[in-house]
């Protein structure tokens, strides 16, 4: 089956830098990934893939249409300011588990190293009191 693209709106927003886009994916909610959906509208559109940032794409019960949000950004630099877990969507869930893992030991580690430096601290301090 192929994907046909439905444009329902498509809307320049100068104040933000970008192009809104609300469309239709005829029978596409039958396996479309998020990077596959991406790829079609970046060729339909003629924009670099990088551009894209998909806000929102969805389905109702026993449709085969995806209802997508997609704003294509006018530079890439524009596409860094997004918010965070919108970056992570866009990875594969392997990665985002990474970088999620990566981050938690990262705080894991700084907790502890203050928590010693405060019990260093705290010791310091009751042997001061008792002389």
């Amino acid at each position: 089956m192929s994907v046909e693209i439905v444009v329902l709106s498509d809307r320049d927003n100068r104040l933000m830098k970008r192009k809104e886009l609300k469309l239709i994916l005829k029978n596409a909610s039958l396996g479309l990934k998020t990077r596959e959906a991406i790829e079609l509208v970046a060729k339909q559109h003629n924009v670099d893939v990088e551009k894209i940032v998909p806000i929102a794409l969805g389905s109702s019960k026993g449709n085969v249409d995806l209802n997508a949000t997609f704003h294509i950004y006018d530079e890439k630099g524009l596409v860094n300011k997004i918010p965070r877990y919108r970056k992570l969507r866009l990875l594969e869930k392997s990665e985002r588990r990474k970088i999620l893992e990566d981050e938690k030991a990262s705080k894991l580690k700084a907790k502890q190293a203050s928590a010693e430096k405060k019990g260093k601290k705290q010791k310091n301090q009751l042997k001061r009191r008792r002389n």
